[in-house]
């Protein structure tokens, strides 16, 4: 199936669009972040003392759009037709990358900053309209495989992006290459987009909320009425928690516990990439004419043990002597370890999330589909950013990686209770399940 979903022109430029832009977007806030610490070409940074300020300033700056603009871009997804408003966006992203060259040749960090969440509310209009798109292309049937693609496609941008943005700022002397990188990108993530099939619109007599804000408040009050969807957009925002703060918690994880350098940072971070791309294939690959739900409860109990394992290695392994490269550290047994427990986080990670969020997009009724899809995001962005701050909150206390890791395997236990109370009635029975015999309540269609 993942073979037909790439030839066909249903899925296809959705998904090239899709990493092209999420691959734009991480290009830009690493090389900014670069450009703030190094400056081009290592010829230092032009932040001075206020450089890990604005570096954590940046990751803030993009993800607030979520919060303001995802319920509008719902709305504009289910009152025009979705692909023509991909490509509108897609559009409008073309002169923000000129501002970014702009910035980028003058040194201007405001410039910079301005453009970044620019790009923020772009990928926040861009949200609803992606993943409520895919179940008016795509059969029930194909929406694991579809979103198996592009969670895979996603992650593996974010982590080229992030590489490759700090590779052109540090060994470039000019500009030139950087700002080359993003107009390209912007432009090619366009052309993907006008090659979108258009369907027509979902709701074509939808009044526009003019207040962004007030658009939000209604959409998630809105989800109060449906148990399932409200359950839903929890359970899907958990793996993002997890996902976001165990990245937070990589690299002193790398440094402090097994001596690391910032190439096993980045071997750590390439791991979970692959690791989420394993197990969001193996989740659409066990799908059964519709998403397997057994697989969200397996996926946060597997979370859940494998995060613990990650605090359990911190506590117990020796204080290094000194830093070490990437096979140094798979050649010890701690070092393995962490690597084995994070990709093992990782692909259960990818059985979770691929499973839990086909089910809500199938379970969203067709005509307010994206602002569903958009009450998700919104609520995505909340649990990073709750996350976020309470891990840094508790660090700054004192507490360590070993002790925030396996406080993140207890509560992804309980998620796996959670997922299990909120979604008892669409459960196959396990005698059901054992004998392959479908379930006594089918998933409501699309």
């Amino acid at each position: 199936m993942f073979n037909s979903l790439m030839t066909s022109r249903r899925f296809a430029p959705l998904f090239w669009c899709q990493f092209c832009s999420a691959l734009n977007d991480n290009f830009l806030k690493n090389a900014l972040v670069m450009l703030i610490l190094f400056g081009i070409g290592g010829a230092g940074g032009v932040a001075g003392q206020l450089g890990p300020a604005l570096v954590t300033l940046a990751g803030i700056v993009f993800i607030a759009p979520f919060f303001i603009f995802s319920a509008l871009g719902g709305e504009l997804a289910d009152r025009y037709d979705k692909g023509r408003m991909a490509a509108r966006i897609k559009l409008a992203e073309i002169p923000i990358a000129a501002l970014a060259a702009a910035g980028f040749f003058l040194h201007s960090v405001p410039l910079l900053f301005v453009t970044l969440g620019l790009f923020g509310v772009v990928a926040a209009l861009f949200g609803p309209v992606k993943y409520g798109i895919l179940p008016e292309k795509l059969e029930t049937a194909e929406l694991p495989a579809g979103n198996a693609l592009v969670e895979g496609a996603t992650f593996l941008a974010i982590l080229a992006g992030t590489i490759a943005g700090g590779i052109a700022v540090a060994q470039a002397r000019r500009p030139d290459l950087v700002v080359g990188v993003i107009l390209v990108l912007a432009i090619i993530s366009w052309m993907f987009a006008s090659a979108i099939p258009v369907a027509g619109p979902a709701a074509p007599g939808l009044r526009l909320t003019p207040n962004p804000w007030t658009s939000t408040l209604a959409l998630l009050r809105e989800l109060k009425g449906d148990p399932r969807l409200r359950g839903g957009m929890h359970i899907v925002s958990w793996f993002w928690l997890v996902g976001s703060v165990a990245l937070s918690l990589l690299p002193a994880m790398v440094k402090t516990h097994i001596g690391g350098t910032e190439g096993v940072v980045t071997f750590g971070l390439a791991t979970f990439v692959v690791g989420i791309a394993v197990g969001s294939g193996l989740a659409a690959r066990t799908r059964h004419g519709k998403p397997n739900l057994a697989l969200v409860p397996l996926g946060a109990v597997l979370m859940g043990l494998f995060a613990i394992a990650l605090g359990a290695l911190a506590v117990t392994m020796p204080e290094p002597a000194a830093l070490r490269g990437p096979w140094a550290v798979l050649g010890s047994a701690g070092g393995l370890g962490v690597m084995a427990s994070l990709c093992g986080l990782a692909v259960a990670g990818g059985l979770y999330i691929v499973p839990a969020f086909a089910t809500v997009q199938a379970w969203s009724p067709r005509d307010r589909r994206a602002r569903v899809i958009a009450a998700v995001n919104v609520m995505n962005a909340a649990y990073m950013v709750a996350g976020g701050a309470v891990v840094a909150a508790l660090q700054a206390a004192g507490v360590g990686v070993g002790a925030l890791f396996s406080a993140l395997g207890v509560l992804s236990l309980g998620a796996a209770l959670y997922v299990m109370r909120t979604w008892r009635a669409e459960m196959p029975h396990r005698s059901q399940a054992a004998t392959g015999a479908p379930a006594r309540r089918e998933m409501s269609e699309p």
